[in-house]
């Protein structure tokens, strides 16, 4: 976690450094679900450039994975080309 603002801070720096610290909170530990990345196979990003990453393939209506060389399918654990 961050450390406390010393006392001489404005009351609306130590609002907009509340919120920063709020949203990296939620960004470290998730409350929810987050929403993947949704996307066509044709505009699949690089494989190596998302290492352990998952996307959500639109036009296969399937989860992918990133092995840090290929986009794997989930359903069936085949290379997407």
């Amino acid at each position: 976690m961050l450390s406390p603002v010393g006392p001489g801070v404005p009351a609306t720096v130590r609002a907009v450094l509340k919120s920063f610290h709020d949203a990296l909170a939620g960004l470290i530990t998730p409350g929810a679900p987050t929403p993947l990345f949704a996307v066509a196979a044709a505009g699949l990003p690089p494989a190596a450039d998302h290492p352990q990453t998952l996307v959500l393939v639109t036009d296969l209506n399937i989860l992918a994975h990133s092995d840090g060389a290929h986009w794997i399918r989930q359903d069936t654990g085949a290379v997407i080309v």
